[in-house]
């Protein structure tokens, strides 16, 4: 009985094929459709059959292996598209305006920023020009300092903290600097500053005293500030404000300012005036190596300087006009200069009285 129902339904199914397969061919000869992957065609719902569903199959299969490409295009051909297509999204492709515009005023240049000539970026900060009307003479004079401290300063200071513990190399750098109370004191009396004047002599009373001859820093625990004060700052005070750079002989740099100013404090000095040439000789050299000892912290920077010259002497003129600016801008205590501004041992000068001299000579 189901084999007689069957063959009606077979039968329909074969002539729907034939008949497909014939229109198929009729439509291929006018015009070719576009290369496309043809998913098989869905099984008929009115065969419910397993034969007849792979009979179906089959001819979609047939169909589909048998059309024939685009005109004009081969399988190389279409291969390249597809490629083309999957490296460039439609999204990224030129659109038919831009194109337009291209053609009439050209591709424009892709823009890259530059960080430097943004111009919304501030102005880059500025210092002030050193006023260096001798460089080519303090040039030389930098060399010969230069030498002089590789070959001789440099190599007595290295040795001087390899021997001499840290505890008494502290006391020495106390001593010479409380020698230098008196100096600093007289200086903030001609700069209108008695209450500092007042302190350096405190300073300098209390740790010769309390300080076992300066060798201990009481005066710091009691609260007397640090100052160090010359005639080359009272002059700057007094109004002479732009002086000239020059290096000096052994001394390092200074300004024509400064150079004057040392003669002005060489009178004060508490070494000098020593009868016994040992003991003044003696003491000359160890205040020296004392003082390139504290600018071994600053050589790693001037290791990879370009111009060591010109390196130092704007640092120091920075740090020399600060000093006087600041000093003379503040007054009292409410804006007090930095504390490496303040305190000498941070960045040194050679003082007058550290170079052996003859006694009385000024």
């Amino acid at each position: 009985m189901n084999q007689h129902r069957l063959l009606p339904r077979a039968a329909f199914l074969v002539a729907a094929l034939l008949a497909s397969g014939c229109a198929h061919q009729a439509v291929t000869q006018d015009a070719p459709p576009p290369v496309a992957v043809v998913a098989p065609a869905p099984a008929d719902p009115t065969v419910d059959t397993p034969a007849a569903q792979a009979i179906a199959s089959e001819a979609t299969a047939s169909a589909t292996a048998d059309s024939p490409p685009a005109d004009g295009m081969d399988d190389a051909s279409t291969q390249s598209a597809e490629v083309v297509a999957d490296a460039e999204p439609a999204s990224l492709q030129p659109t038919e305006a831009e194109r337009d515009f291209a053609a009439i005023y050209g591709t424009p240049e892709p823009q890259v920023y530059d960080p430097i000539a943004d111009p919304n970026l501030p102005e880059p900060a500025a210092l002030p020009p050193s006023y260096d009307p001798w460089e080519k003479y303090n040039r030389r004079i930098h060399r010969f300092n230069d030498v002089v401290d590789r070959r001789v300063a440099k190599p007595l200071a290295t040795a001087y903290v390899k021997v001499v513990p840290r505890p008494v190399r502290l006391g020495v750098g106390n001593f010479f600097n409380n020698l230098g109370q008196p100096v600093s004191a007289v200086n903030a009396l001609l700069q209108g500053k008695p209450k500092q004047a007042g302190q350096s002599i405190g300073r300098f009373l209390l740790n010769a005293t309390l300080g076992i001859g300066g060798l201990f820093d009481p005066a710091t625990s009691a609260k007397l500030p640090n100052r160090s004060e010359d005639f080359g700052q009272t002059l700057g005070v007094w109004g002479w404000k732009k002086s000239r750079y020059v290096e000096l002989p052994l001394f390092g740099p200074r300004t024509v300012r400064d150079a004057l100013g040392m003669a002005g404090d060489a009178p004060l000095s508490p070494i000098r005036p020593i009868e016994e040439d040992k003991v003044r000789v003696f003491l000359q050299g160890l205040q020296l190596v004392n003082v390139r000892t504290q600018l071994l912290s600053v050589d790693r920077m001037r290791e990879g300087a370009a111009d060591d010259y010109a390196l130092v002497r704007d640092a120091w003129l920075q740090r020399r006009n600060y000093q006087i600016s600041g000093d003379s801008a503040d007054g009292d205590d409410e804006a007090p200069l930095p504390e490496y501004l303040q305190n000498n041992e941070d960045n040194p000068t050679v003082p007058i009285d550290a170079i052996p001299v003859i006694p009385g000579s000024p």
